[in-house]
């Protein structure tokens, strides 16, 4: 009859040693640090988890809130408006021209800094003081799950992480799955006004632009963000028009030539403010909208 009792007491006793090898573990892991290599190939290695973060770019304020670390953000830049806490936080300056001396006095144990957007003699400078830098640059959508992962490392938020790149690669791959093999569309994705700008295939984008089943017209220009000439739009003869951002609609300027593909359809569009230029979480949801966008220009089509 004592069987029983003696069956709850080993299992009890096996959950315990269990629970104490994974302390143990942690501890040693705590001992001997935390390292990871970020966007730009830099090892980033921390003492202890990071709990003093200043963000430079809002992309980065938003990987961070959502890896699980928003808690432990002090510091954020110009244009940190998401999620709304975000805007709570004291603002550095610009992501273009930093206060080097805020950053300095808020003690931070990491800074997660904007390869391409920050000045790169400010970020050597956090780094020559001896500022811990972790350089956040994604071109490819898988990347963005790579981060979540790799800065919930550096916070200690490894739980809420891996569910949120989890997330993220669930719902990529519903979006892959659904429209990567519809019939292609050729788009413009117009950046900028005056000049006409627009963006090539190395820039995360292009790759929203595939997962939707579409073709950027401008896709092997050498630039990341080229100028291109109204002439050149003509000849490319896109099927769809994208004004980035939420400007202005892109319909008064190419009215006039209604002899080109999107004009002829009436496929000018625009977009969700933030949802595209941001490389976060919530690029799936402007990958969504654009997808739905391309959809509609295929029922269109004659």
């Amino acid at each position: 009859m004592q069987q029983p009792a003696r069956i709850k007491t080993s299992r009890s006793w096996t959950a315990t040693a269990a629970a104490t090898v994974l302390s143990c573990a942690a501890a040693a892991a705590s001992a001997q640090g935390i390292s990871v290599r970020d966007d730009a190939q830099h090892a980033v290695v921390l003492p202890h988890p990071a709990h003093r973060i200043v963000s430079l770019a809002p992309h980065a304020t938003e990987l961070l809130f959502a890896a699980g670390a928003g808690a432990y953000v002090v510091g954020v830049s110009d244009y940190s408006d998401y999620p709304p806490a975000a805007k709570q936080i004291p603002s550095m300056g610009s992501s273009s021209a930093l206060d080097i001396e805020r950053i300095v006095a808020l003690k931070p144990d990491l800074v997660v800094a904007w390869s391409s957007g920050n000045s790169a003699s400010q970020v050597a400078r956090l780094r020559a003081i001896g500022i811990p830098v972790f350089e956040s640059e994604p071109h490819q959508l898988e990347t963005i799950a790579t981060s979540l992962l790799r800065l919930s490392q550096l916070a200690g938020t490894e739980a809420s992480g891996a569910a949120a790149a989890a997330a993220f690669k669930a719902r990529l791959a519903q979006l892959d799955a659904t429209y990567r093999q519809r019939p292609p569309v050729r788009v413009f994705y117009q950046i900028w006004k005056k000049p006409l700008m627009t963006l090539n295939d190395s820039h995360m984008v292009s790759s929203v632009i595939a997962l939707c089943g579409g073709e950027n017209v401008f896709g092997k220009l050498p630039q990341l963000a080229p100028t291109v000439s109204t002439e050149a739009v003509l000849q490319a003869n896109p099927e769809v028009i994208f004004a980035a951002d939420g400007g202005s609609s892109p319909s008064a300027g190419w009215r006039r030539f209604p002899g080109m593909a999107a004009v002829a359809a009436d496929n000018l569009f625009t977009l969700t403010p933030n949802w595209m230029s941001r490389p976060g979480p919530r690029i799936l949801d402007g990958a969504a909208e654009l997808c739905q966008k391309l959809e509609l220009a295929r029922s269109r089509r004659r």
